[in-house]
């Protein structure tokens, strides 16, 4: 069974950095891409950002393109999340989320996409407020 465990979340100033962190166990990464989803309290959660399996493919949001970057560790079974140069709207709460890739997929290692419903298995959320 696999289990998401976030951390890295904090109280930051605008124009600083946090990097989120998330750990995961119980099944063999090579299976799934991982996507980060950011939610602000009353509205939609949003798909941010996306990694492959292979880790050579990557997706972003606009409102973060060229501020955060996601990566992978697979020593580690951990996916990450950059984030710099933050702003108040940047606030609010950071999942990460496994998507098992269909076997059928021509090329599964490079899948990347950030719609909800594609992912299967989700951390417990990261709290980030950007402040001064």
């Amino acid at each position: 069974q696999l289990q998401l465990v976030e951390s890295g979340g904090g109280l930051v100033q605008p124009g600083g950095s946090l990097e989120l962190s998330c750990a995961a166990s119980g099944a063999n990464l090579n299976y799934y891409a991982f996507g980060w989803f950011h939610q602000v309290a009353g509205k939609e959660r949003e798909g941010i950002s996306v990694v492959s399996i292979s880790g050579l493919t990557t997706k972003y949001a606009e409102s973060v393109k060229g501020r955060f970057t996601v990566s992978r560790d697979k020593v580690r079974n951990t996916v990450y999340l950059q984030m710099n140069n933050l702003k108040v709207e940047d606030t609010g709460t950071y999942y990460c989320a496994a998507a098992r890739v269909p076997g059928t997929f021509l090329d599964r290692t490079s899948w990347a996409r950030l719609a909800e419903e594609e992912y299967d298995v989700w951390g417990q959320g990261a709290q980030v407020t950007v402040s001064s």
